[in-house]
């Protein structure tokens, strides 16, 4: 992916400390970089514009899309959003699909179909979270226009939510829903590489709504509740998160805000280990070996992609997000616009 391999370039260029450092400040080497980013900018720009004179092919299916996605790298909270925003659809009556890029999946042909026997290494992490959480059908692939069309041969729904999207002009779509960090905010404010920015904040001037995760409750916002921790390997086996109180675990996080994750924990006065690794992290077994016999809590997310690890005393976190009443309220606005007229 192009944006990926940006980033990835500017890492090797700057060295050991992780680019993200200098996307929330303003800073030397970030303005250093802004040739780049307005080289990035425009061409971004020029795709968007031969596609909305149609130069380059665009494509509409055949039910509605919906795209759930952010202007920033890194973790905003859109997936725990996207379950949610299926349940609400199907509280509705109607039958709501999703489809993503399905990021980290190593599938060897393009599109999948994300089943039961599909694993986070074929398919995603994210799309595997989704499938379970919801049991709605998801399909996978990079080609967003082959999604829809295998989804639409499989199976009998009414909307699609895209996963992510956002920048994917090929792709028409009936509605756009930003997905907006509070608490980090959109960094130094520059695009890639200097920044942490995609496309400009004025895009969000174009989308149909916008949701601040962890905004004020008169917002159209959403916060994220966490209850218990499930053990990885036993479905039945749950503690609340409460009764963890003053006990020193091992904090594994493999998302694109890890650090969300640790203060969630912390809250309920749980000491925390912390090992944060990259979103979309391939774990490997020796990624817990720790040396001793603490609890080890991790996301949700990451617990799709470690279930067959065996660990012992290994546990997850799921979570689940309450939209605020403006949210809600929105959001199904924007759900009967799109599907009734």
């Amino acid at each position: 992916m192009p944006l990926y391999t940006a980033c990835n370039l500017v890492k090797w260029k700057i060295g050991l400390k992780r680019i993200e450092h200098y996307w929330y400040s303003q800073n030397p080497v970030a303005w250093l970089l802004l040739p780049v980013t307005g080289l990035f900018c425009l061409l971004s720009l020029i795709r968007k514009f031969l596609y909305r004179l149609h130069i380059l092919q665009t494509y509409t299916a055949p039910v509605p899309v919906i795209v759930v996605g952010n202007i920033n790298i890194g973790g905003t909270g859109k997936t725990p959003l996207i379950i949610e925003l299926c349940q609400q659809i199907k509280m509705t009556g109607m039958k709501p699909a999703v489809i993503s890029r399905g990021y980290g999946g190593q599938a060897k042909s393009w599109p999948q179909q994300v089943t039961q026997e599909s694993s986070a290494q074929q398919v995603g992490d994210e799309p595997r979270l989704i499938a379970l959480r919801t049991g709605c059908p998801v399909v996978v692939g990079p080609d967003r226009q082959a999604d829809v069309e295998l989804l639409l041969q499989n199976y009998d729904c009414d909307v699609i939510l895209s996963d992510d999207g956002m920048q994917h002009y090929k792709l028409n779509r009936a509605a756009e829903i930003a997905v907006v960090d509070a608490s980090r905010g959109f960094g130094n404010g520059f695009c890639l590489p200097s920044g942490p920015l995609r496309e400009p904040q004025g895009r969000l001037q174009s989308v149909d709504l916008v949701v601040q995760n962890g905004g004020q409750p008169d917002q159209a916002s959403f916060t994220i509740k966490a209850r218990q921790v499930n053990a990885l390997n036993t479905e039945t086996q749950c503690l609340l998160l409460e009764n963890m109180k003053g006990q020193q675990v091992h904090a594994v996080a493999g998302i694109g805000n890890p650090g969300r994750f640790f203060q969630m924990l912390e809250a309920f006065g749980i000491r925390c280990i912390c090992h944060a690794f990259d979103d979309h992290h391939a774990y490997q077994l020796q990624d817990f070996d720790f040396d001793d016999e603490l609890p080890i809590l991790m996301t949700e997310k990451d617990a799709v992609k470690c279930a067959n690890f065996k660990l012992n005393n290994a546990w997850y976190v799921p979570i689940d997000i309450q939209l605020s009443a403006t949210a809600q309220e929105q959001f199904h606005q924007i759900l009967q616009q799109v599907c009734h007229g």
